[in-house]
This record gives C-alpha cells, structure tokens and sequence, in this order.
C-alpha cells in the first residue's frame, strides 16, 4: 500500500485527479495479470502429466483467479487514488457484485470438475453400457439444471445489492399476486422444460445413446440439455425435442433395459415351400454371422393368406444398429437362397383353366384340367 502511496503522491501529483485514478488502477490490474501469468505458467508445468483432477483443476480456475487477483490489486490501489466519497462507494458495490459472480462462477466450475471426474469411470462407447449410459445422463441433467440455478441465483444476489431492486422486490412480494401469476405464465415453458429435466434425471425414461423412436423417426440420443434433447437420426439429420415431451406423450425406448434387441425379418412365399428347409438354411446364416449374439433364433409360420404364407424370422444381436444390419443380412441371404435353390417356393399366381364337354377341342381331351402358373 505505501508503494502506491508514494508512487500517486510523488511521480503522478501533477496530474489530475481522474487520470491518476486511471493510472493507479491500471497498475493494479496489470499486476494483477502478471502475478496470475508467472504462478499459472508454474501451475501449468507441475500438471502436465498428472492425473486429470489437477490438470482439469488448473485450465478451469484459470479465469476466476484472474478476477479474483486483480480485486485483490484493486483494493490497495483503491485506498490511495484520490477517489470521492461517492466513488469509492460505488466501487465498493463494483467490488461486491463482482465478488458474487465470482463465487457463483467458481461454484460452476466445482460441479464441472467433479462430473468430469466422475464420468472417467464409466465408458459409454462400450457394447454393454447399460449403467454407463445411467449415470451419464443423470449426471449431466443434474449439471445442466444446477448451472442454470447457479445463475439464477448469483444474478439475483448481484441485483439485490442495488436498493432499487432489493425494494422492488420487497414490493412485489407484498402485492403478492398479480405479479407472482404473470411471471408464472410468461416462464410456464421454461421451467415446465427445467422440472421435466429433473425428473428425468430421477426416473430416466431416457438416456445417452439410447435407442427411440420419435415421430415416426428412429435414432438415437446424442444430447440431453436443460430444456431439451437432440436425437441423431439414422441418416445423420438432428431432431430437437423439448424435454417435457418425454413426459406427456409416448415412445418407443428400444434400449431402456438393456442394449440386446430382437431382429424381425418377414418373407413371403409360395404355399408349397419348404418350411423345415428354409428353417434350417436361416440358422445356418445366423450361426455364421458376426452380428448375431447366439441368443434368440426362431423361424415360423405366423400368417397364412390367399396367396402366400407370411414367415417371420427372429434373431437377437447386441444393440440397435447391429440388429439392423443382422436383419437386412438375414433378408439378403436368404432370398438369394431360395431364388438359387427353390424357386419354386417364390410367390406365385394361380388360375385353373376348365374346357367344358361339348366345345372344341374337348373330344380328343375328355375332361381337360389344366393349370397355368405364372
């Protein structure tokens, strides 16, 4: 403090007052700056190499220790530039409401920190990621809806500081009412969209990477934010949807328990094809693909129409992407078969041609039946 002092008082008295309250504070902040350069440079070099809590620690404080340096420069400066009364209260308010932010950003950066810690243990990219999935979801909605109360909060403690806001509202919470209702209205879908976050936090009907289908739309969960969810879709498109639509309306979640899906595969064939045949040659196919996961194999007759027989073929794989490639191999194979090996089985259209006694050509062939097949 006697450094400033003497330094405002000696080499800068013959100056005005403004321009040494300039010069004053700008030698704090640049000391400011250059004390948290020379300790984060040391502080960068000690964490590289080290476990992720301390590098993780070191990028993201790097902007609050900034501010917090320079209100630490701030305030000896501030004790001797020739401020008014006036001015030294409003940079004491300055200093207060920067403090709030301060500690609201820091309280951000905490829970930062702490979910990337704690999402190391769980590898989502795994084919069995059932609990991985879980607490990732749940750990970033929990995040998302803390940062935005976080917010919230430190703005409103901030404007609290000023008079004219503290007995605003002291005014509004006396009318109680009409304003309370109307704020109520204006924010409905705000936070309609804010508390179906924590509840999907705490029932998750959803997780990251799950399977759903939407709107007639199959993909799967790739984002899960505060208000809303983003599905990439099979084609690579993105479709955005509030949160509160999992909570209202229905849909398909082909992955809630477990990431092992049964493939449907339907063909449709002549009435006189070989069911046991093609049973067979479908659990051969399945027995030699990578994608099938050896647990459910079935083959059998589920409709029986005026022209072809329905035959449905089941076969289980890992997840959603690899039951669709099983599915469209098992089509493929086995179509090839039958076109290769009976064709006969193929669909195909009866007519039944009777020539009456009498007419022509009925005497050199009595009672003629024939069948002509296309």
């Amino acid at each position: 403090m006697m450094l400033f002092q003497n330094f405002s008082d000696i080499g800068l008295g013959w100056l005005p007052a403004w321009a040494v309250i300039l010069i004053d504070f700008g030698l704090a902040i640049a000391l400011a700056c250059l004390v948290h350069a020379s300790i984060y440079a040391g502080l960068r070099r000690l964490a590289q190499g080290s476990e992720l809590f301390r590098r993780e620690l070191v990028s993201k404080t790097r902007g609050p220790a900034r501010l917090a340096l320079i209100f630490l420069f701030i305030a000896p400066a501030a004790a001797v530039a020739p401020l008014s009364p006036s001015d030294e209260q409003g940079l004491r308010h300055l200093v207060l409401v920067g403090t709030i932010l301060l500690l609201g950003w820091i309280a951000r950066i905490v829970l930062d920190v702490w979910a990337k810690i704690h999402l190391r243990r769980f590898a989502i990219d795994s084919e069995d990621n059932l609990l991985a999935r879980k607490h990732v979801t749940q750990t970033k909605i929990f995040l998302r809806v803390a940062s935005v109360l976080i917010t919230i909060v430190a703005i409103a403690a901030a404007l609290m500081t000023f008079d004219e806001v503290r007995q605003y509202g002291v005014s509004l919470l006396a009318s109680a009412g009409a304003a309370g209702i109307v704020a109520g209205l204006a924010l409905q879908s705000v936070l309609k969209n804010i508390f179906a976050g924590i509840q999907l936090a705490m029932t998750q009907p959803i997780r990251i990477d799950d399977a759903l289908i939407v709107e007639g739309e199959w993909g799967n969960v790739e984002e899960i934010t505060s208000t809303y969810v983003v599905i990439r879709i099979w084609d690579w498109r993105r479709m955005i949807v509030p949160l509160s639509y999992f909570i209202e309306k229905p849909f398909q979640n082909w992955t809630r328990e477990n990431a092992q899906l049964i493939g449907t595969v339907l063909i449709y064939l002549d009435h006189s094809a070989p069911v046991d045949r093609i049973r067979d040659k479908a659990r051969e196919i399945a027995e030699a693909s990578a994608l099938w996961d050896g647990g459910v194999f079935n083959l059998a007759v589920t409709d029986f129409r005026e022209r072809v027989m329905e035959l449905r073929v089941l076969v289980s794989a890992r997840n959603a992407p690899r039951a669709f490639d099983l599915r469209c191999e098992m089509r493929e194979k086995l179509v090839a078969w039958i076109q290769a090996e009976i064709p006969q089985a193929l669909p195909r259209t009866r007519e039944e041609l009777t020539i009456e006694p009498g007419r022509a050509g009925a005497a050199e062939h009595p009672g003629l039946a024939a069948q002509r097949r296309a």
